[in-house]
């Protein structure tokens, strides 16, 4: 399975969404579009910090977390 071979590589850990995330991703700030899983991705980096490394046009215009691409 390729989600295995994929989280035992260095750096990688899976996250759980917890209640926080799913409140988040349903009220984030601004403008955002309306696909329940770029919502979930964003409001996980808000949560905790972190910065999302994407291409994805939607993300990458959206100010409201920060991006590497």
């Amino acid at each position: 399975m390729w989600l295995k071979r994929a989280t035992r590589s260095p750096g990688i850990e899976m996250l759980r969404a917890d209640a926080e995330i799913a409140w988040e991703s349903c009220h984030l700030p601004g403008e955002f579009h309306h696909d329940t899983a770029d919502q979930m991705i964003v409001a996980t980096a808000r949560i905790l910090g972190l910065t999302l490394i994407t291409c994805d046009e939607k993300i990458l215009r959206y100010s409201g977390v920060r991006t590497l691409w």
